[in-house]
């Protein structure tokens, strides 16, 4: 076989202006092509990267997100559990408050009443005392009771100051019964001579005195009488008793 020199040099010349051609018209636009579809691939790629970063940074401001809702509604759970303690703690403190209040003041109450009822039944029980003593002593009204009576008043009255007893021309003198007559003029003798014998002596009759006599004089008074003793013990008694 013989291979000829200008054939083979024109088909290496072929092959060259094949292979530039090709690498001119066909393998340059196709690198182009195939390089700007490596650029966008990779633009693409880039992209789909920053939106998986985006994607994932907004995942996780969710879940921040949500971990800051729960722990917000944790502090709120927290807060209205504390709020409702203390307020319970506060209505059971109000209410412990008003009972001891209600129970000092029930305990106030029953002491003055238990007072004003011992109060009560003190002052009857003088009533009833002094009564008695009343209804026992105008049993004991006899003569000699009532000189007894008239050597008070008048022992009483001697030592009276004497311008107390002067300008008295008039006297009255009460007793709780009838005076016998020997008994208004010794009466009246007496009197006379501690006022004068000008004084005129009008007799009167109380029975609420219950024995005794009372001497009025213009403004001089002297009682000595039961009722005037008794007065004097029911006082005594009512000031002895505890407040």
């Amino acid at each position: 076989m013989r291979i000829d020199f200008w054939t083979l040099v024109l088909q290496t010349v072929n092959v060259l202006i094949l292979i530039w051609l090709l690498q001119k018209f066909f393998w340059r636009p196709v690198a182009g092509v195939i390089a700007q579809r490596r650029t966008a691939a990779q633009a693409m790629l880039a992209k789909a990267e920053q939106t998986r970063k985006d994607a994932e940074a907004e995942r996780a401001g969710i879940e921040q997100t949500r971990a800051g809702f729960a722990q917000e509604r944790a502090a709120i759970l927290t807060a209205a559990q504390e709020e409702a303690a203390r307020l319970a703690q506060s209505a059971e403190a109000k209410a412990a408050a008003a009972a001891q209040k209600l129970a000092a003041e029930t305990r106030e109450t029953l002491a003055t009443e238990q007072q004003e009822a011992q109060a009560r039944l003190r002052a009857q029980a003088t009533e009833l005392a002094v009564d008695i003593a009343g209804k026992l002593v105008s049993r004991f009204d006899g003569t000699a009771l009532r000189a007894a009576f008239l050597d008070g008043a008048i022992t009483e009255l001697a030592v009276q100051p004497a311008e107390m007893r002067q300008d008295i021309a008039e006297l009255t003198l009460t007793s709780a019964a009838e005076l016998p007559p020997e008994e208004k003029q010794e009466a009246s003798q007496r009197l006379a001579a501690l006022f004068g014998p000008a004084l005129k002596v009008t007799f009167q009759v109380d029975p609420a005195l219950l024995g005794g006599l009372e001497l009025q004089a213009g403004h001089l008074r002297l009682t000595n009488s039961w009722r005037a003793d008794l007065a004097r013990i029911r006082e005594e008694l009512t000031h002895d008793q505890p407040g």
